[in-house]
């Protein structure tokens, strides 16, 4: 297969949105692609990193209001064993101030 496209042949149906050599060429497209996928595979586990992030920082913001730090919350609920992860008590934390106090109550 030649490394520039045939008379009448499609651009890289991957790379719709590149233009230049980028979109034409089919050698420098692929290697477009494969850039692109390889930011896609690491961001999604970057972002995974992030939220988690974000969560850490909106319970433990909910936790001084009340006293504890995020680690000494974070202890006494698995030391209870509440089924509760950082996703849920983020958004109790951030939307439901007083779901997040009964929490913080039963655990004290």
């Amino acid at each position: 297969m030649p490394s520039h496209p045939v008379h009448g042949e499609k651009k890289c149906s991957n790379s719709p949105k590149v233009t230049g050599r980028e979109g034409n060429v089919l050698t420098v497209a692929k290697n477009t692609v494969e850039k692109g996928l390889g930011y896609a595979y690491h961001d999604r586990r970057t972002k995974k990193r992030n939220f988690r992030s974000l969560w850490i920082q909106r319970i433990n913001a909910g936790a001084r209001e009340h006293g504890l730090s995020y680690s000494e919350l974070m202890g006494k609920i698995h030391a209870k064993n509440l089924g509760l992860n950082r996703k849920t008590l983020a958004d109790l934390a951030m939307n439901h101030p007083d779901a997040f106090k009964a929490v913080v109550d039963s655990v004290k």
